[in-house]
């Protein structure tokens, strides 16, 4: 009994094909085990034509020249019926592609050869299969041991595959005027752990709103800055203190983070430039927030590299099959892809010799991160067959079940046919029925008939639950190491800063003869080394600290600057033994003498001026009041 595919091609075999009345009964050929005959479609070709084309739009011919026609197809059909043919293929997977049997002879298989089987039924003739040597399509300059070599030199009566429509190889082969498919190449990469629109905390805005961002955060403090200082030299107005520059970039900056200022304008225009800010702020803060969310939730997942210009920017290294489609349509100059040729001299393109999808899948995409060029149906089944493979592996993790994802965008679109060798009535025969298949959709039923009619690991899995990753959180840890970084580099500058001021300090004391020996020498060491000194030793005292209960000796009193004082006095103890054996300190007079420290004039006032055991310099005054309290306050 004929089975459902075989009535469908039947049906589409005689759709609006007129009977030949005076036909022979041998013209009729079983299709069915019960002996179901479809009749020989007449074909209304005119033989002499080779160059005949399928053109919807011409006249309709009258009965009169079908019949005029009969004739010459019936030469044709005689002709054929029972001659032995010679097809070449190529190992092009689920299209195409042979097995060797036990005793050595070569048999097709695919939906090319499905096409085959169906003509040779129809036109009762016999053929054997034949491969190229090498298995590439050919062009002129990839010629020999090629397909289109073999039609060209008319050693095979047609060339059973979906070979791409491509402007170079006109010239050696005749392409069926009947279009199979549209060929669609597709990408297939490795599926990266988080979308190509990007995710964590710089996800919800493009790289320009964010240049955007940080440009208006730099700038809107100078701006009030100015705007406050304009403001008040052309009114005159004194009540409206103008903000340093300082308090106005600390304003912007804390508004952005959501916080108060301390800043509290009098004048309108100034509360009219803070409050534009804030409102500023709140929208950015609220879009901000509002699509973080959307993105770490529902936002659509998307690929790197998703068209050819993507690969041509980004300079991926990609792979595709020797002597196909692609590598053609970038070698060839008038072609869609040429673009891509420089790729090919810079080694970011490889084309594979190996026909096993599945082994470019594996050795390439998933070892080396390649972009994997190929055909839909081919790349169907590889997902699909790696997909049943895998579900072995787990059974519930998606992430294992699909390691893989395919572009939707294509790589490139190319019409595939049959090809013929250049003056072969074959296409006259072949080609309106292979219309009538294509037509009715068998050759598309043909091509996804192994597959399941759901979509194999999908671009976007579809995952209800997500959590956060350390990826989606990296930008915090950026900006803390950011933060971290910018204040150690700030803390080393206040070192230096701090190490030059002492130097400077010093030199304007010694300047004056302050803590050097008559010689010239100096003996008190520098801030720095005081400081480095007191932490070493675990007796630092921060700025500001109380000295209660500590023991703090005080300058010496006020008498006791005018009255010298015996080594019983608290003047001894300022005073510092020196190499040679005489005393120098803040009892040391300037000059030479060796009773007082040096009375200077600051600030309008006197002051005696001694070097403490620290190596600090300590003003004493000299006026009785001041001195009074001056006293009062070290030893109360």
């Amino acid at each position: 009994m004929a089975t459902g595919i075989e009535l469908l091609v039947a049906a589409a075999l005689c759709v609006a094909c007129p009977p030949l009345n005076d036909s022979p009964p041998t013209n009729l050929i079983q299709l069915g085990e019960n002996g179901t005959y479809s009749p020989v479609t007449e074909l209304p070709i005119d033989v002499e034509d080779s160059d005949a084309v399928f053109d919807p739009d011409a006249p309709v011919e009258t009965l009169e020249t079908i019949n005029r026609k009969k004739p010459k197809l019936r030469e044709m059909l005689d002709w054929i019926g029972g001659k032995h043919l010679r097809i070449a293929t190529l190992e092009d997977y689920p299209l195409s592609y042979t097995e060797v049997l036990e005793n050595g002879t070569r048999v097709g298989h695919g939906v090319s050869f499905q096409i085959i089987d169906f003509l040779k039924k129809k036109f009762n003739f016999t053929y054997e299969v034949v491969v190229p040597q090498d298995n590439i399509i050919g062009s002129p300059n990839d010629f020999d041991r090629s397909l289109i070599e073999m039609v060209n030199s008319s050693t095979v009566d047609l060339a059973a595959a979906f070979i791409p429509s491509l402007s170079d190889q006109r010239s050696f082969v005749y392409y069926s005027t009947t279009t199979l498919d549209e060929g669609e190449w597709i990408m297939v990469m490795q599926r990266p752990r988080e979308s190509a629109s990007g995710s964590g905390l710089l996800a919800p805005f493009e790289f320009w709103v964010w240049i955007l961002i940080l440009v208006s955060l730099l700038a809107v403090g100078p701006i009030i800055y100015l705007l406050i200082i304009l403001r008040n030299r052309l009114t005159g107005d004194g009540q409206q203190t103008p903000y340093s520059l300082g308090h106005c970039a600390w304003f912007v900056y804390g508004a952005l983070m959501k916080q108060g200022s301390t800043l509290s304008p009098i004048a309108d225009s100034t509360r009219l430039l803070f409050a534009t800010w804030w409102i500023f702020i709140t929208i950015l803060t609220s879009f901000y927030t509002a699509n973080l969310t959307a993105f770490l939730t529902l936002s659509k997942f998307t690929l790197p590299y998703n068209t050819v210009n993507d690969i041509l920017t980004k300079n991926k290294h990609f792979v595709s099959m020797r002597g196909g489609g692609v590598e053609y349509a970038i070698r060839t100059t008038n072609e869609s892809l040429s673009m891509l040729n420089r790729m090919i001299q810079n080694n970011y393109a490889v084309f594979s010799d190996e026909t096993n999808d599945t082994y470019n899948l594996q050795n390439y995409v998933e070892k080396n991160g390649y972009v994997f060029v190929r055909d839909r149906p081919a790349i169907n089944i590889m997902l699909y067959r790696d997909y049943l493979y895998r579900k072995t592996v787990s059974f519930s993790d998606e992430k294992v079940h699909c390691p893989f994802a395919m572009a939707k965008e294509p790589f490139l679109k190319k019409k595939r046919t049959f090809a013929y060798p250049i003056g072969s009535n074959l296409s006259q025969l072949f080609d309106p029925e292979l219309l009538h298949l294509v037509e009715s959709g068998i050759v598309k039923h043909l091509s996804k008939r192994n597959l399941p009619s759901a979509e194999i690991c999908p671009q976007d899995l579809g995952g209800t639950e997500r959590q956060l990753r350390n990826g989606d959180l990296m930008m915090t840890y950026y900006i803390m190491l950011a933060g971290f970084a910018t204040a150690l580099a700030v803390f080393s500058t206040e070192l230096v800063f701090r190490y030059v001021n002492s130097r400077q300090e010093a030199n304007k004391w010694a300047r004056h003869g302050i803590g050097r020996t008559p010689n010239g020498q100096s003996v008190a060491p520098s801030r720095w080394l005081r400081g480095w000194r007191r932490l070493n030793s675990g007796h630092g005292q921060l700025l500001g600290a109380s000295t209660h209960g500590q023991n703090v000796t005080p300058p010496p009193p006020y008498q006791s600057i005018f009255n010298g004082g015996s080594h019983g006095d608290p003047l001894n103890r300022w005073r510092r033994p020196l190499a040679n054996g005489n005393a120098l300190g803040n009892g040391v007079l300037l000059g030479g003498d060796s009773e007082g420290g040096v009375r200077r004039l600051i600030n309008g006032r006197d002051y005696m001026v001694f070097r403490n055991p620290n190596g600090q310099s300590q003003l004493v005054p000299v006026r009785s009041p001041s001195a009074a309290l001056f006293q009062y306050s070290y030893t109360e």
